[in-house]
């Protein structure tokens, strides 16, 4: 039987290539977004901030499959508007807090228990594990979107929680953390980007592509990193060096 992973914020970016490459490597793959539909993959639409929307998914996933390897919570939102920390409304705080560190924490939890509920089942080839995708925001002060960066730090937490407590089922739990990526979330800052690369902030001269993080996820997915379960992959060109 073919292994199942989900992959949230699928629609486009680094859920996409995440998504596309899971099951170039013979996954069985449900995309999930917030997009009315998706044409030509298995599709369900999730507002992971919602709890209606994950118990749908969760009832989903196990109508269909009655089986989850792998949960990438890659679904996460910027600022809709950068803000000075000394100007940063509630509205865009709890907006992006909601999505991106309560709903991956709800998802880890909800699908957690799914796994553990497969486990009893005891099928010989079940080995599930979590992926979280952070951000180099997560240990990265940037005072014009602090809710990102407070939001991404909670991701990395909960990554380190799972990983605890998850041990003793025999859950690893990773965490992959993007640098500068090219996406749509990173459109608006191309030119302040382009120009911090070509400076240097990266010993890797060049952006990072949403390839380059799901290969991050392939590899955290693949067996071979288990025993190092809380790990941290940096997809990032190097930017988490110290250097002088």
């Amino acid at each position: 039987m073919k292994k199942v992973a989900l992959v949230t914020g699928a629609y486009q970016g680094i859920g996409r290539a995440t998504a596309d490459l899971l099951k170039k490597e013979g996954y069985e793959v449900v995309y999930s977004d917030v997009h009315p539909e998706m044409e030509g993959q298995v599709y369900f639409r999730c507002d992971i901030s919602k709890n209606a929307d994950r118990e749908a998914l969760q009832n989903f996933i196990d109508e269909k499959y009655g089986r989850l390897d792998l949960l990438v919570n890659n679904a996460g939102v910027s600022c809709k508007v950068r803000l000075d920390i000394l100007q940063t409304t509630e509205e865009s705080f709890d907006r992006v807090v909601g999505i991106n560190t309560k709903g991956t924490f709800f998802m880890c939890q909800r699908f957690a228990n799914l796994m553990i509920s497969y486990q009893s089942k005891n099928p010989e080839d079940y080995s599930p594990r979590i992926v979280n995708i952070a951000s180099n925001s997560s240990y990265t002060s940037s005072t014009s979107r602090g809710e990102y960066c407070i939001s991404k730090a909670g991701v990395s937490m909960i990554t380190l929680l799972f990983a605890d407590k998850l041990a003793e089922y025999n859950i690893p739990v990773f965490e992959v953390r993007p640098g500068i990526i090219k996406t749509p979330m990173t459109e608006v800052v191309t030119q302040k980007y382009d120009k911090l690369i070509s400076e240097g902030i990266t010993p890797i001269k060049r952006w990072g592509t949403p390839e380059d993080v799901a290969k991050c996820v392939l590899a955290a997915s693949s067996g071979l990193l288990d025993f190092g379960t809380g790990t941290v992959l940096n997809a990032d060109g190097g930017f988490h060096i110290r250097r002088l």
